[in-house]
């Protein structure tokens, strides 16, 4: 068993605290003038409360703790420790007839407690700032790699042969137990992942670079969790793929993100059935300029359409993707780029009948919560009038397939957006009933880095200095990757028989809270200390905890584990048409139109400007 040398010099300078602070309770109690009596006894009572104390600390895990990285909770435990450890004291000279005032035991107290906790936050004030004198002057920073295998080797191997390079190779982890205790071109392997925090303290390690591209998803989670309690700046390594071309060096690695941390298995594509109805077909995405839809015409072209017909309103962006795709699959891909609104359905008619889709992507919408709370009938036109005639020109000209991309605010929603969402869903469902063409919807959550998330939001508000704003401490959300999302969509696609309502497997729920706790530390600070959280209330529509089915639609598996589907309800397409018809006709004004969405859509339910303000109140 190894000694851990800092927890010895720990353990001494307690001893010699515990015995100054006795001391000192004695001088003080006395005014410096203390009685023979207690001379007598003092060797005795110094070893007897000595032993009693440490052994409450080691009972107490006072040196468990990585003081490098103290904070409140620490200093909790030495209160508690210590006071713990005086009422022993007291107990041990009752019983031994060694008695001395009580006050001696109080001053004691006081006195160790301060000592105790002065030192060991003196060890984090200092670490402090001497990173702060490194980071200043360019100093070389210490690394610690976990992962003694090729792609650690090669890193290390390039690391030492940089002249100017900042980074020094200290200490490797590797979980093989025939490489611990050895080295790494130089470099010791000084123990599993489970050493982690306690090497990272000893070899006092500025940050962390994990060096494991084979990794699953689910191990690297687990190893960057474990990462997160030393404290120190985490970073990682491209993908194996770019190992075995020998390509690995110093400025392929990247920072860990948030999305390193979700822990979810690679998703795993039927790709025969996807290419079965997406290659030689002319496929036409809305909105697809967009987060969504930008990655749906990345991944779509890659299955060799017969034509890609990029539509959005925005022409900078379709711009931005017409160049990054013309760039990668060169003559090889036909892409079309077409600027226009789903609102207008002339402009919908004319692309219909000159480029027949075969197949439909339908990722056109107006999405952000708040403002649509702010210019609800412009998400009803948008959303649900848009939706509607996409898909009736996709009817009309005999499009085999159409995808409407949902989101998990439609169900039970509380806010326009979700519920304008809603509405595109059941056109879609009942105009399947009287359709050729396959109506189907994928609902899913937020996805990660898209326009609107609270990530990039995050990032910002971390490197202006925070604080960070959070809505409510208890605020939950379903998380997925942009490519994890799209790829289930386009799977979803090739499972379509008509009507469905897919829902993607989100994972488990995410606290928000905890979202910005991860990304601050993330990036190298501590939460409420370097970098303040501040809640700020739920926001106008907006749910603690988001639905991905509401309880009618009850939920079937499919061949594929991460995509079910939801039961479609019995409407026709006349009821729908008429809830539509209703909405058009209602009033502009915010309130007046919530309350007319509020009596067409018995699932919505809507607050007035008073009750939200209740709501905000009470959560």
């Amino acid at each position: 068993m190894r000694i851990n040398k800092q927890k010895i010099i720990l353990a001494i300078f307690d001893v010699l605290l515990i015995n100054i602070s006795l001391f000192g309770a004695l001088f003080i109690r006395f005014d410096g003038n203390i009685p023979e009596q207690y001379f007598d006894n003092l060797l005795w009572s110094f070893a007897a409360y000595t032993v009693a104390d440490m052994l409450i600390f080691y009972l107490a895990g006072l040196y468990k703790s990585i003081w490098k990285y103290a904070s409140i909770e620490e200093l909790i435990q030495i209160a508690l420790a210590t006071f713990l450890a005086t009422l022993i004291s007291i107990l041990i000279s009752l019983v031994a007839g060694k008695k001395m005032p009580l006050s001696v035991f109080i001053i004691s107290y006081l006195l160790l407690f301060i000592l105790c906790g002065a030192f060991r936050f003196s060890y984090r004030i200092i670490k402090k700032l001497k990173y702060d004198f490194r980071g200043n002057n360019n100093a070389v920073r210490r690394l610690m790699i976990v992962g003694a295998g090729q792609a650690g080797s090669m890193l290390i191997k390039e690391l030492k042969k940089s002249h100017q390079n900042t980074y020094k190779p200290v200490v490797a982890i590797d979980d093989d137990p025939a490489k611990i205790n050895s080295s790494l071109n130089g470099v010791p392997i000084k123990g599993n992942r489970d050493k982690i925090c306690e090497l990272a303290e000893r070899y006092e390690i500025d940050e962390i670079v994990i060096a494991i591209p084979s990794a699953s998803r689910k191990q690297l989670a687990e190893i960057i969790r474990i990462c997160k309690k030393t404290g120190c700046k985490l970073k990682t390594l491209p993908g194996v793929y770019e190992i075995i071309d020998g390509k690995v060096s110093v400025k392929d690695i990247r920072d860990v993100n948030f999305e390193d941390l979700l822990g979810r298995d690679e998703i795993k594509l039927d790709t025969s059935s996807i290419a079965k109805y997406i290659e030689n077909e002319v496929i036409l995405v809305t909105g697809g300029g967009g987060s969504i839809g930008s990655e749906l015409c990345r991944q779509i072209a890659k299955y060799n359409p017969n034509k890609l017909i990029i539509f959005d309103i925005y022409e900078n962006s379709a711009f931005e993707l017409q160049n990054e795709l013309k760039h990668l699959h060169r003559d090889k891909l036909d892409l079309e780029v077409l600027i226009g609104s789903i609102q207008d359905e002339d402009r919908m008619n004319y692309i219909f009948e000159k480029y027949r889709p075969g197949v439909v992507f339908h990722a056109a919408a107006h999405k952000h919560v708040p403002l649509m709370e702010d210019s609800p009938k412009e998400a009803f036109k948008n959303n649900a009038i848009g939706t509607l005639n996409t898909a009736k020109c996709a009817d009309k000209y005999g499009t085999k397939r159409f995808v409407l991309i949902s989101t998990d605010k439609s169900v039970n929603p509380t806010n326009i957006m979700g519920a304008t969402k809603r509405l595109a869903e059941m056109v879609i469902q009942s105009l399947n009933k009287i359709s050729k063409t396959e109506f189907v919807a994928v609902r899913f959550g937020n996805v990660l880095g898209s326009n609107g998330s609270v990530v990039p939001v995050f990032k910002k508000q971390i490197a202006a200095g925070g604080p960070v704003t959070v809505t409510h401490p208890e605020v939950t959300r379903f998380f997925m990757t942009i490519p994890e999302a799209v790829s289930l969509v386009i799977q979803a696609g090739a499972m379509a028989k008509g009507g469905e309502i897919f829902i993607l497997d989100m994972g488990e729920p995410v606290k928000i809270a905890d979202l910005a706790r991860d990304m601050i530390r993330l990036s190298g600070f501590e939460p409420d200390e370097d970098i303040k959280i501040v809640y700020t209330g739920l926001r106008p529509g907006e749910k603690l905890h988001e639905e991905l089915l509401m309880d009618e639609e009850g939920i079937t598996a499919t061949e594929h584990g991460s995509i079910f589907v939801g039961r479609p309800l019995e409407l026709t397409f006349e009821e729908v048409m008429m809830m539509v018809k209703k909405l058009e006709n209602s009033e502009c004004e915010p309130t007046e139109f919530k309350k007319a969405m509020a009596e067409v859509l018995d699932t919505y339910s809507f607050s007035s400007e008073y009750d939200k303000e209740n709501m905000l109140k009470n959560a």
